[in-house]
């Protein structure tokens, strides 16, 4: 039967129905994958996917703000920061489980964004990006500040691993099948949202910002509960790393990684909700496998990274052709 003869609501919902399969199908090979990773690598390699977990889990807050909504934020780091040291105190100087440390990240950098989200979400482009650099350095040099609170440069260590039922996530390994469950579960969970109705409004807020308000868009709530997600996304990595290091001081949170958590998303194609997670993978892997070569690795590793802009301006994704088309 000639397709052209079909209506065209029939005709988008089948090629809706085919991407939706060809994600199902990504998705569970990318499971698949990460599951046997550990078996198959070094104790090494699986720390390096650990932290890459870590990075997806922040960069998909940056990510999923710039891509789907327009929203450029530099102040990740603050948030990670608010959950490393929140989890830190609950642990170290009061002795409670580490998951009640976690949920005191999430209700502080929520509570943070809200607050801090009103007015600064008024501005939009450059000058919004600035507003959220400004926030960042304030709350980074809090960090150095306060050192009855944090440690300072001397830090807070004795962080004890991570326990759920009993059971406690103190080697690579197990901390991979714990952290890595919870990123797939953020990915799943955001895409879902960009795939529904919110996901229209945010895109149209993106892309029309006028037309959006007239189709009784409230861009000034969408953008504060999505930047609070976005807040609350950084705090569960930023306990998340706590927990696994151990220890963390003032030089865990700088400038250095708010720009890794922006990159991830852009590198993988920050139009998908899904970007973060081979954006992750590549900046975690890349300085590594290039590091025997010296000092010389810090250009190529900057040559790799302009090379994957250039020639992949869709990002790592769109070399499988695994986005959306808006």
């Amino acid at each position: 039967m000639d397709r052209s003869l079909l209506p065209d609501s029939v005709r988008a919902g089948s090629a809706s129905t085919r991407h939706s399969g060809g994600r199902g199908l990504a998705l569970v090979l990318t499971c698949v994958s990460l599951a046997a990773a550990p078996l198959l690598l070094s104790v090494h390699y699986v720390d390096l996917l650990v932290f890459a977990a870590l990075l997806a889990i922040s960069g998909l807050g940056v990510g999923f703000l710039l891509g789907q909504a327009g929203i450029i934020n530099l102040a990740q780091v603050a948030f990670y920061g608010i959950g490393a040291y929140a989890t830190a105190h609950v642990t170290v100087a009061w002795n409670l489980p580490g998951l009640l440390g976690l949920l005191l990240g999430v209700v502080i950098s929520a509570a943070f964004a809200l607050v801090m989200g009103l007015p600064l979400l008024r501005l939009s482009g450059h000058f919004l990006a600035l507003a959220t650099l400004a926030l960042m350095v304030i709350v980074t040099q809090l960090f150095f500040e306060w050192d009855w609170l944090t440690g300072g440069s001397l830090g807070i260590g004795g962080i004890p691993k991570i326990s759920l039922f009993g059971w406690t996530f103190d080697t690579p390994m197990k901390f991979y099948y714990f952290a890595w469950p919870i990123a797939l579960l953020c990915f799943w969970m955001l895409s879902n949202i960009a795939d529904g109705r919110p996901g229209l409004a945010m895109r149209a807020m993106r892309d029309s910002p006028e037309a959006a308000e007239v189709m009784a868009v409230d861009s000034t709530a969408l953008r504060t509960k999505l930047f609070v997600l976005s807040a609350i996304l950084g705090s569960i990595s930023g306990s998340l790393f706590a927990h696994y290091v151990g220890y963390i001081s003032v030089e865990s949170f700088t400038l250095e990684r708010t720009i890794v958590m922006i990159m991830a998303p852009v590198i993988g194609g920050v139009r998908n909700p899904w970007s973060a997670l081979p954006g992750a993978i590549f900046l975690s892997f890349l300085p590594e496998l290039l590091s025997p070569l010296g000092e010389v690795y810090r250009i190529l590793f900057g040559l790799g990274l302009v090379l994957v802009i250039i020639l992949f301006p869709q990002g790592l994704l769109g070399i499988a052709n695994w986005r959306r088309v808006k």
